[in-house]
Formats: structure tokens, C-alpha cells, sequence
């Protein structure tokens, strides 16, 4: 292990206490460690951890699963939190900001079951689980048949629930059972053509107080350009629609040389009317560019009959 530098700061890591939170807080850890900082966590249960019986969309959504860290941040006890960006809300409370987004993990969701290998292999009307809106409806645009019920809870949770047999499937981001050693219980990966994966999903952002310049300075190598610039995009779908859990909304980015292709699909949950697709594409070089490209494709989901957050 690298000994701490005096001249460095020593970082305090505010995290959840989920074993997939903890793998996040910890890959940050030993990365900062080995550049020479000394770095502790915190571990802390959140809102989101404690509300299990009911979708995050009726609750207050994903937001819950970062405000106690903000509050820990803002009263000093720590310096960073490790999010995964696709539970970050679109706008950050004032006075903070996200210092860094590191390399994008697989961003795609993952099939799950013990019994099935693949979406059509279900058969006709087997439960699904999920809480997720935007998989919801893009299950229903794939398979309209199957039966969609909510399952809370982190990934050991929901792998018990399913193996318990409550659900005959379930759909998890392949970027967290990667991370926790689980990629023997991927039966199969979505690709986006067939779901479209959430704003930020699979990636990793670090968030601290606007005014912690230290922090930026320390936290810089950390960061991954290209991913950076992706989710920006993709997130800022997700702000022009007033997007948050609620919302069945996906967008997604891929790289062809220094274009930027985003995808995104706006869904209804009730299935009164089909999916609604945009698509744009642009040289991306600055984050105010990723911005604009994702705002222009929010118009064109408007546009196309995708109704936004009032």
C-alpha cells in the first residue's frame, strides 16, 4: 500500500452500506489511496435502503438514496460520495457539484433467472420483476404479455426473492452483478436496440461541496473524459424532460470516432399509446456540447409526443 502523503488531503468517503455501494466506495478508496492520499469511509443507511414496500416513484424517488450523504458532506463529517449516476438526480442541490465521473462499466441491463435463458424464452404471462418505469415499458414493447411486478431491495435481495421463485425473471444493470462477482447469474445482456439503457447507467460519479477546490484538483485522475461527456448528454434528456424514477424515460450514448450518437425512448406506463424514439448525433468535444445534443434530442421526444414532468 502507498503511504499517505502530508502534503495530500486525506479524503473522508460517505457511503451507503449496500454491499454494491460499498464495492464503489472502496474502488474509489484504493484508487486515491494509491495516490497517496489517506482515505476512510463512512458508511450510512439512506431513506431509499429503509423504504422497501413501496416503488421509489410514490416515495420521492432516487434522490433518496443521496441525501444523507449530501448532509454529511455539508456538515463536514465527509469529503466525497461515490454515486452511481443513474440514482443521482438531474439537478444537484445548490452548493454542491459532481467533481468527477469515472470510467463507464457495461451499461446495459441484464437478464436474470434460474429457469429461462433468454426474454423469449418466458412463456406467455410469467411475472417479471422490476421497479424500474423505463424497463417496464420497454419489457412491455418486447414482450406486452408478461406481467410486471415491483422488487425493491439491493441485488442480494432481489436475487433471493427470485430464487425463492416469487418472479420467473428479473432485470438488474449488468454493470452492478459485474461488480460483485455475480456474472455467473446473467442468463443473457440486452443489447440497447432491445433496451435502452437509464441515463448514467453502469457509471460512477463523485460528489462534493461546490466549494471543496481541493477536492476537484485531487479527484481530476480520476475522471474518464468520454464518459463524462456521455452521460452529460444523456442526463441532460433526462433534465429537459424533468426526468427523475417516475418517469419511464431511457437515454443512452455511443461513440463513433469524436461523434456522439444518443438514443433515447419515452414510454406509457399504462400502454395507451407506443413508444416514442429520438435520436441525435454530433461532434462532441466539451460538456456545454453533450448538453446541447441531449437537449436537442429532448425536443425531438416532445416533438414526437413524449409528455415531460410538469
Amino acid at each position: 500500500m502507498t503511504t499517505p502523503s502530508p502534503s495530500l488531503p486525506s479524503i473522508v468517503i460517505a457511503t451507503r452500506e449496500s454491499q454494491l455501494a460499498l464495492w464503489q466506495a472502496e474502488h474509489v478508496q484504493s484508487l486515491l489511496r494509491a495516490r497517496g492520499h489517506a482515505v476512510a469511509l463512512l458508511g450510512m443507511t439512506t431513506r431509499g435502503d429503509q423504504i422497501l414496500d413501496r416503488t421509489l416513484s410514490k416515495v420521492g424517488g432516487k434522490g433518496l438514496f443521496v441525501k444523507e450523504l449530501e448532509v454529511a458532506l455539508e456538515e463536514g463529517r465527509a469529503d466525497i460520495a461515490v454515486h452511481s449516476l443513474k440514482d443521482v438526480p438531474m439537478e444537484l442541490p445548490q452548493g454542491f457539484a459532481l467533481a468527477c465521473v469515472m470510467e463507464r462499466e457495461d451499461p446495459r441491463d441484464a437478464f436474470v433467472s434460474p429457469g429461462y435463458a433468454s426474454l423469449d424464452e418466458l412463456p406467455h404471462g410469467a411475472v417479471v420483476g422490476t421497479s424500474s418505469l423505463r424497463r417496464q415499458v420497454l419489457l412491455q414493447a418486447l414482450r406486452p404479455d408478461l406481467q410486471i411486478e415491483p422488487l425493491r431491495g439491493n441485488v442480494q435481495t432481489r436475487l433471493r426473492k427470485l430464487d425463492e421463485g416469487q418472479y420467473a425473471a428479473i432485470v438488474l444493470a449488468a454493470a452492478g452483478l459485474k461488480r460483485l462477482g455475480l456474472h455467473e447469474r446473467v442468463r443473457a445482456v440486452f443489447t440497447p436496440e432491445q433496451m435502452l439503457p437509464a441515463a448514467g447507467q453502469g457509471a460512477l460519479g463523485i460528489e462534493i461541496r461546490g466549494d471543496r477546490h481541493d477536492l476537484r484538483e485531487a479527484l481530476a485522475p480520476l475522471a474518464h473524459e468520454r464518459t463524462w461527456l456521455t452521460v452529460t448528454a444523456e442526463r441532460a434528456v433526462s433534465r429537459a424532460m424533468g426526468g427523475s424514477c417516475s418517469m419511464p424515460l431511457a437515454a443512452h450514448g455511443q461513440w463513433d470516432g469524436d461523434t456522439l450518437s444518443l438514443r433515447a425512448a419515452w414510454g406509457d406506463v399504462a400502454a395507451r399509446v407506443p413508444l416514442v424514439r429520438a435520436e441525435g448525433v454530433a461532434p462532441v468535444h466539451t460538456l456545454e456540447q453533450a448538453d446541447a445534443l441531449g437537449l436537442a434530442v429532448a425536443a425531438q421526444l416532445r416533438t414526437a409526443g413524449a409528455v415531460g414532468a410538469l
